[in-house]
Protein backbone atom coordinates (compact mmCIF):
# COMPACT_ATOMS: atom_id res chain seq x y z
CA UNK A 1 0.00 0.00 0.00
CA UNK A 2 1.28 3.28 -0.91
CA UNK A 3 2.03 5.59 1.97
CA UNK A 4 0.69 8.73 0.25
CA UNK A 5 -2.88 8.14 1.86
CA UNK A 6 -1.70 7.51 4.99
CA UNK A 7 0.77 10.35 4.83
CA UNK A 8 -1.79 13.03 4.06
CA UNK A 9 -4.42 11.92 6.98
CA UNK A 10 -1.70 11.88 9.56
CA UNK A 11 -0.78 15.32 8.39
CA UNK A 12 -4.50 16.73 8.60
CA UNK A 13 -5.28 14.96 12.00
CA UNK A 14 -1.94 16.29 13.14
CA UNK A 15 -2.16 19.67 11.91
CA UNK A 16 -6.11 19.95 12.82
CA UNK A 17 -4.82 18.59 16.81
CA UNK A 18 -1.99 21.30 16.80
CA UNK A 19 -4.13 24.01 15.33
CA UNK A 20 -6.15 23.76 18.29
CA UNK A 21 -3.72 24.07 20.63
CA UNK A 22 -0.86 26.16 19.38
CA UNK A 23 -3.64 28.93 18.00
CA UNK A 24 -6.78 28.13 19.81
CA UNK A 25 -5.56 27.03 23.35
CA UNK A 26 -1.82 28.73 23.39
CA UNK A 27 -1.69 31.60 21.82
CA UNK A 28 -5.12 32.66 22.16
CA UNK A 29 -6.81 31.30 25.27
CA UNK A 30 -3.49 31.78 27.41
CA UNK A 31 -1.49 34.44 25.85
CA UNK A 32 -4.43 36.55 24.43
CA UNK A 33 -1.43 37.16 21.06
CA UNK A 34 -4.38 36.77 18.90
CA UNK A 35 -8.30 37.38 19.65
CA UNK A 36 -11.14 35.11 18.81
CA UNK A 37 -14.41 36.31 16.71
CA UNK A 38 -16.89 35.03 19.37
CA UNK A 39 -18.22 32.79 16.72
CA UNK A 40 -14.62 31.42 16.75
CA UNK A 41 -14.22 31.14 20.51
CA UNK A 42 -17.98 29.40 20.99
CA UNK A 43 -16.81 26.74 18.16
CA UNK A 44 -13.30 26.32 20.20
CA UNK A 45 -15.24 26.24 23.27
CA UNK A 46 -17.73 23.59 22.21
CA UNK A 47 -15.65 21.23 20.51
CA UNK A 48 -11.79 21.78 21.91
CA UNK A 49 -12.22 19.08 24.03
CA UNK A 50 -13.93 16.70 21.86
CA UNK A 51 -10.84 17.66 19.20
CA UNK A 52 -7.39 17.11 21.39
CA UNK A 53 -9.14 15.60 24.44
CA UNK A 54 -7.59 18.49 26.91
CA UNK A 55 -9.31 20.89 28.73
CA UNK A 56 -9.12 24.72 27.09
CA UNK A 57 -9.44 26.45 30.66
CA UNK A 58 -7.52 23.84 32.42
CA UNK A 59 -4.85 23.62 29.59
CA UNK A 60 -4.49 27.45 29.52
CA UNK A 61 -4.38 27.54 33.78
CA UNK A 62 -1.41 25.05 33.81
CA UNK A 63 0.33 26.66 31.14
CA UNK A 64 0.07 30.03 32.36
CA UNK A 65 1.73 28.56 35.64
CA UNK A 66 4.54 27.00 33.76
CA UNK A 67 5.69 30.84 33.07
CA UNK A 68 4.74 32.26 36.35
CA UNK A 69 6.94 29.90 37.68
CA UNK A 70 9.25 28.99 34.63
CA UNK A 71 11.78 25.88 36.40
CA UNK A 72 11.06 26.97 39.69
CA UNK A 73 9.79 24.66 42.02
CA UNK A 74 6.38 25.66 41.55
CA UNK A 75 6.73 24.90 37.72
CA UNK A 76 3.79 21.96 36.48
CA UNK A 77 6.25 20.62 34.20
CA UNK A 78 10.27 21.03 34.59
CA UNK A 79 12.98 19.35 33.61
CA UNK A 80 14.56 20.96 36.65
CA UNK A 81 12.41 19.66 39.00
CA UNK A 82 10.98 16.10 37.27
CA UNK A 83 14.26 15.40 34.54
CA UNK A 84 14.03 15.19 31.17
CA UNK A 85 12.00 11.45 31.14
CA UNK A 86 10.15 12.12 34.06
CA UNK A 87 8.26 15.55 32.31
CA UNK A 88 6.58 13.00 30.60
CA UNK A 89 4.34 11.98 34.00
CA UNK A 90 5.26 15.71 35.48
CA UNK A 91 2.50 17.11 32.83
CA UNK A 92 0.05 14.34 33.34
CA UNK A 93 -0.33 15.11 37.02
CA UNK A 94 0.07 18.77 36.50
CA UNK A 95 -2.91 18.92 34.25
CA UNK A 96 -4.71 16.63 36.61
CA UNK A 97 -3.96 18.66 39.48
CA UNK A 98 -5.42 21.76 37.78
CA UNK A 99 -8.62 20.11 36.35
CA UNK A 100 -9.91 18.94 39.74
CA UNK A 101 -8.43 22.31 41.30
CA UNK A 102 -10.47 24.72 38.66
CA UNK A 103 -13.65 22.28 39.55
CA UNK A 104 -13.00 22.86 42.73
CA UNK A 105 -12.84 25.96 42.17
CA UNK A 106 -9.37 26.50 44.24
CA UNK A 107 -8.46 30.16 44.82
CA UNK A 108 -4.47 29.17 43.51
CA UNK A 109 -5.62 28.34 40.64
CA UNK A 110 -8.52 30.27 39.52
CA UNK A 111 -6.61 33.45 39.78
CA UNK A 112 -4.43 32.62 36.77
CA UNK A 113 -7.77 32.45 34.83
CA UNK A 114 -9.73 35.24 36.38
CA UNK A 115 -10.31 36.83 32.73
CA UNK A 116 -11.02 33.75 30.83
CA UNK A 117 -15.11 33.93 31.87
CA UNK A 118 -16.06 30.33 30.55
CA UNK A 119 -16.47 26.79 33.05
CA UNK A 120 -14.65 23.79 32.72
CA UNK A 121 -16.06 21.63 29.41
CA UNK A 122 -19.02 19.45 30.77
CA UNK A 123 -17.26 16.21 30.20
CA UNK A 124 -14.63 17.08 32.54
CA UNK A 125 -16.81 18.33 35.12
CA UNK A 126 -19.10 14.57 34.75
CA UNK A 127 -15.99 12.34 34.96
CA UNK A 128 -16.07 11.54 31.37
CA UNK A 129 -12.84 13.07 30.29
CA UNK A 130 -12.08 9.59 28.58
CA UNK A 131 -14.90 9.84 26.33
CA UNK A 132 -13.30 12.37 23.22
CA UNK A 133 -10.04 9.28 23.83
CA UNK A 134 -12.78 6.22 23.63
CA UNK A 135 -14.18 8.48 20.50
CA UNK A 136 -11.26 8.60 18.29
CA UNK A 137 -9.81 5.60 19.27
CA UNK A 138 -13.02 3.74 18.05
CA UNK A 139 -12.76 5.98 14.84
CA UNK A 140 -9.65 5.01 13.96
CA UNK A 141 -10.81 1.61 14.28
CA UNK A 142 -13.51 2.46 11.79
CA UNK A 143 -10.89 3.61 9.59
CA UNK A 144 -8.85 0.96 9.89
CA UNK A 145 -10.92 -1.48 9.08
CA UNK A 146 -13.24 0.63 6.35
CA UNK A 147 -9.72 1.67 4.14
CA UNK A 148 -6.43 -0.27 5.71
CA UNK A 149 -5.22 -0.28 9.25
CA UNK A 150 -2.45 2.44 7.85
CA UNK A 151 -5.28 5.02 7.53
CA UNK A 152 -6.56 4.14 10.82
CA UNK A 153 -2.98 4.51 12.62
CA UNK A 154 -2.58 7.49 10.93
CA UNK A 155 -5.47 8.96 11.95
CA UNK A 156 -5.07 7.72 15.74
CA UNK A 157 -1.76 8.88 16.28
CA UNK A 158 -1.70 12.58 13.97
CA UNK A 159 -4.68 13.44 16.14
CA UNK A 160 -3.91 11.94 19.62
CA UNK A 161 0.05 13.26 19.92
CA UNK A 162 -0.34 15.47 22.76
CA UNK A 163 1.34 13.81 25.15
CA UNK A 164 4.83 13.42 22.88
CA UNK A 165 4.22 16.99 21.86
CA UNK A 166 4.19 17.93 25.28
CA UNK A 167 6.99 16.09 26.52
CA UNK A 168 9.22 16.93 23.61
CA UNK A 169 8.64 21.17 24.52
CA UNK A 170 8.06 20.83 28.49
CA UNK A 171 11.36 19.06 28.62
CA UNK A 172 14.13 19.72 25.54
CA UNK A 173 12.48 22.99 25.00
CA UNK A 174 14.12 23.75 28.72
CA UNK A 175 16.85 21.43 28.51
CA UNK A 176 18.38 21.51 24.76
CA UNK A 177 19.34 24.29 22.40
CA UNK A 178 20.44 27.57 21.17
CA UNK A 179 19.33 31.05 23.48
CA UNK A 180 18.65 33.92 22.10
CA UNK A 181 17.98 35.61 25.29
CA UNK A 182 18.72 35.68 28.23
CA UNK A 183 15.52 35.16 30.32
CA UNK A 184 15.28 34.25 33.90
CA UNK A 185 14.68 30.42 33.29
CA UNK A 186 16.42 27.50 31.27
CA UNK A 187 14.10 28.18 27.86
CA UNK A 188 15.96 27.18 24.53
CA UNK A 189 15.06 26.58 21.24
CA UNK A 190 15.28 23.18 19.96
CA UNK A 191 14.86 23.84 16.29
CA UNK A 192 14.06 20.55 15.00
CA UNK A 193 11.07 20.21 17.84
CA UNK A 194 10.20 24.07 16.50
CA UNK A 195 10.07 22.35 13.06
CA UNK A 196 7.88 19.66 13.86
CA UNK A 197 5.62 21.14 16.30
CA UNK A 198 4.60 24.16 14.36
CA UNK A 199 7.03 26.64 16.55
CA UNK A 200 5.84 25.46 19.85
CA UNK A 201 9.72 24.48 20.35
CA UNK A 202 10.80 28.11 19.90
CA UNK A 203 10.63 28.34 23.33
CA UNK A 204 13.27 31.23 24.50
CA UNK A 205 12.02 33.29 22.19
CA UNK A 206 8.11 32.84 23.30
CA UNK A 207 9.36 32.93 26.89
CA UNK A 208 10.91 36.40 26.11
CA UNK A 209 8.24 37.32 24.23
CA UNK A 210 4.86 35.37 25.93
CA UNK A 211 2.06 37.62 24.56
CA UNK A 212 3.71 37.74 21.10
CA UNK A 213 1.87 35.42 18.28
CA UNK A 214 4.97 34.29 16.59
CA UNK A 215 7.42 32.56 18.27
CA UNK A 216 10.17 32.66 15.34
CA UNK A 217 12.99 35.62 16.02
CA UNK A 218 15.59 35.14 12.97
CA UNK A 219 14.57 34.11 9.49
CA UNK A 220 14.71 30.67 9.66
CA UNK A 221 13.21 29.75 12.59
CA UNK A 222 10.11 27.58 11.66
CA UNK A 223 6.83 28.75 13.16
CA UNK A 224 4.05 26.96 10.92
CA UNK A 225 1.58 27.79 13.77
CA UNK A 226 2.13 32.01 13.11
CA UNK A 227 1.48 30.33 9.62
CA UNK A 228 -1.70 28.82 10.59
CA UNK A 229 -2.61 32.02 12.91
CA UNK A 230 -2.10 34.49 9.37
CA UNK A 231 -4.32 31.70 7.33
CA UNK A 232 -7.05 31.99 10.04
CA UNK A 233 -6.88 35.65 10.22
CA UNK A 234 -7.32 35.96 6.02
CA UNK A 235 -10.20 33.65 6.68
CA UNK A 236 -11.89 36.07 9.36
CA UNK A 237 -11.74 33.67 12.13
CA UNK A 238 -9.18 35.79 14.70
CA UNK A 239 -7.07 38.36 14.69
CA UNK A 240 -2.96 38.57 15.50
CA UNK A 241 -2.31 41.97 18.14
CA UNK A 242 0.44 43.11 15.71
CA UNK A 243 1.53 45.44 18.63
CA UNK A 244 2.58 43.02 20.75
CA UNK A 245 4.75 40.32 17.98
CA UNK A 246 8.20 39.60 18.98
CA UNK A 247 10.73 41.97 16.85
CA UNK A 248 12.77 40.22 13.68
CA UNK A 249 16.44 39.81 14.81
CA UNK A 250 18.47 43.16 14.51
CA UNK A 251 15.50 45.36 16.53
CA UNK A 252 15.45 43.65 19.32
CA UNK A 253 17.69 43.34 22.85
CA UNK A 254 21.19 41.61 22.57
CA UNK A 255 21.10 38.02 21.71
CA UNK A 256 22.17 35.71 24.75
CA UNK A 257 24.71 32.88 24.65
CA UNK A 258 23.82 29.49 22.56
Amino acid sequence: MSLLAPSAVFLAAYTLHLGYITVFYHRALAHRAVSLRPGTLRFVLLTGNWVTGLDPKAWACMHRMHHAFSDGPHDPHSPAQAGVLGVLVAQLRAYERTLYALLGRHPDYLRHVRDLDFPVHWLNGRGLWWLPYALHTALAGIIGLAAGPWLGLAYGVGLMSHPLEGWVINSLGHAVGPRNFDTPDNSRNPWLAALLIYGEGLQNNHHRYPASARFAYRWWEPDLGFALCRLLEALGVLTIDRARLLPPAGMAEPTAQA
